[in-house]
């Protein structure tokens, strides 16, 4: 089979020369448009409903509210697992599916029983409300907002009104969540010894601030609703009426009457405290030692993170005239930064590879159409990598990309060991004037190293691989420590353990010192590997066969070349053809 790959190649060599060309420059343009994330989704299709009990401990929030909906949500086509949380005031459920199951199919589901179960939910209980689909980690970055000059209160109410809805604007965007927010609300304050003092009751003072503003968190109040105003017909048109709200502040409220002691009416500055500021808080952000606002972005997860990110760097770049004295840090969690890295060391990696190899072909083979031929050969492999990664709908992530750059070691070393083949038969045919053509030529001696190359590559795998195979059948250290020991060896533990302490002693430098101690510590981390590996006995025994094979190989040869100077009719038939 490999026999004719090769040879429909050398056949037809000029489309194949143009397929790669345009796979090189279709695949150029797909790899950019391949979303890119830090790990690949690893999580089953998740629900998340959380729901906002005011007021109530979290023994009331899990009877009166969490359970009623987990009932109701038991059943749903797919649903493997239902996972609750109930703490003061709020509730959440957290629905898994079974990997492979439509999120947005599932997410109607749950929508429709919520519909049916939302009536039933005591009246001080919000409506329950679905989160939006996220990806698997989620949180795309983290902004930090300080400022000596802006209150916590007023750069909240910035962050809510202002920021977090340009942000939300961002293709990819799913929330922006703010941690340590203070929010400006007029706020009543109970003094009970005033209250006892005039025999005014709690319920009262509820009942009355409920009543006489238009909004309120007190969801069961009949105050919190807004009443229709109803019409005036005049005999030229029909004027509607607006309610309009008399109190708007603390000076308008505390004119409010409560009924007290034997009906008596006590102003409400009387028996409570009227106050500005912000709701009791169960948290705070700390930016750079001290107190600010954070803003989690999250994206969905189909987004891509890159994208994700320089959208929201663009936006925060544009309010920026309008945030005078915020200092806005969005360098705090930043995973775009990893991907970037990771990027950028394939790169080096690819460019460091292809011209160590143009060097070493150029040098040794002294033939630069060679050299330039495996260094064509190492990205289009890399890309014919990526396009399959682009058919099957594969996120781009950093465990791909390491997989990349493991990759290019191998790339390297099948083109130097193919084309440096091909060259040394091309020219010993030369020298010794064989009449056989230049495609069967580099046909045999293609074939004669690509069964060494192919058992070689899939015995690296196979050394990378089964010992994560077989140490992830079972769970414990001890499991894991037999099969590594088992297939490394003493020796092979012993110099990978060497080299990992040597690199993270090495790694513990810093200023100037860094970057050559990383090296350092790289060479060391690689050398010792290596010893390890050869340091095991299969490795070792693998070698000695593969020795032999080419020492047999090597004495049948002259006997191999005098068989098929024996058939020259079949030789020249086949060059005819070529």
């Amino acid at each position: 089979m490999m026999r004719r790959i090769i040879a429909t190649s050398l056949r037809f060599r000029f489309i194949v020369i143009a397929l790669a060309a345009f796979m090189l420059i279709f695949g150029a343009a797909q790899v950019r448009a391949m979303p890119v994330d830090v790990f690949p989704e690893f999580a089953p299709p998740k629900v998340e409903i959380q729901t906002i009990c005011i007021g109530l401990s979290a023994e009331e929030v899990e009877q009166l509210v969490t359970v009623p909906i987990e009932q109701s949500l038991a059943g749903i086509e797919g649903l493997e697992t239902i996972r609750s949380k109930s703490v003061i005031q709020l509730s959440q459920v957290v629905l898994l599916f079974k990997p492979g199951t439509n999120e947005l199919k599932a997410r109607q589901l749950v929508a429709e029983r919520l519909a049916q179960i939302t009536p039933s939910l005591p009246t001080w209980a919000a409506p329950p409300v679905m989160l939006q689909p996220l990806s698997a980690t989620s949180r795309v970055m983290k902004i930090g907002l300080s400022s000596e000059s802006v209150s916590q209160i007023d750069m909240s109410m910035i962050s809510y009104w202002t920021i977090r809805p340009r942000l939300l604007s961002v293709k990819g965007v799913a929330n922006v969540a703010i941690w340590g927010e203070q929010l400006d609300m007029l706020t009543v304050q109970a003094v009970p010894a005033k209250m006892v003092e005039k025999g005014v009751a709690l319920t009262s003072v509820m009942d009355a601030v409920s009543e006489t503003l238009d909004d309120g968190l007190l969801q069961f109040n009949p105050g919190n609703f807004t009443g229709t105003g109803g019409f005036v017909d005049t005999p030229n048109q029909r004027l509607v009426i607006r309610h309009i709200p008399p109190v708007v502040g603390v000076e308008d409220l505390s004119h409010v009457t409560v009924p007290g002691r034997d009906g008596q009416l006590f102003p409400l500055t009387d028996v409570v405290e009227l106050v500005n500021t912000h709701q009791p808080l169960i948290g705070e952000a700390v930016i750079n030692d001290g107190p600010g606002v954070m803003l989690i972005v999250e994206k969905f997860p189909w987004a891509n993170t890159l994208d994700v990110t320089r959208g929201v760097e663009d936006a925060l770049e544009q309010l920026k005239p309008g945030l005078d004295g915020i200092a806005v840090d969005h360098t705090i969690f930043r995973p775009a930064s990893f991907i970037e890295l990771a990027l950028h060391n394939l790169s080096n990696a690819l460019i460091l590879g292809s011209v160590l190899v143009f060097a070493i072909l150029l040098l040794f083979l002294f033939e630069w159409r060679t050299a330039l031929i495996s260094l064509v050969a190492i990205p289009l492999s890399l890309m014919a990598a990526a396009m399959v990664l682009w058919v099957r709908d594969v996120t781009i992530n950093t465990m791909v990309l390491a997989g990349f750059v493991i990759s290019v070691g191998v790339v390297v070393d099948d083109a130097i060991i193919d084309v440096e083949n091909i060259t040394r038969r091309l020219r010993q045919a030369r020298l010794e004037g064989s009449p056989r053509s230049t495609a069967s030529i580099v046909l045999d001696s293609s074939l004669e190293v690509r069964s060494a190359i192919v058992y070689a590559t899939l015995s690296l795998t196979a050394i990378r691989m089964v010992p994560v195979a077989i140490s992830m059948v079972g769970s414990g250290l001890a499991l894991q420590t037999v099969v590594f020991v088992g297939w490394f060896g003493p020796r092979g533990l012993a110099s990978i353990v060497f080299g990992l302490l040597a690199l993270d002693a090495l790694t513990e430098s810093g200023g100037a010192t860094d970057v050559l101690a990383r090296t350092v510590g790289w060479t060391v981390l690689l050398s010792v590997v290596a010893h390890g590996l050869t340091a095991n006995p299969l490795a070792a025994r693998y070698g000695r066969w593969i020795e032999a094979r080419q020492r047999t190989t090597d004495e049948h040869l002259p006997e191999l070349e005098e068989r098929s100077e024996l058939q020259p009719s079949a030789r020249t038939t086949w060059s005819r053809r070529t």
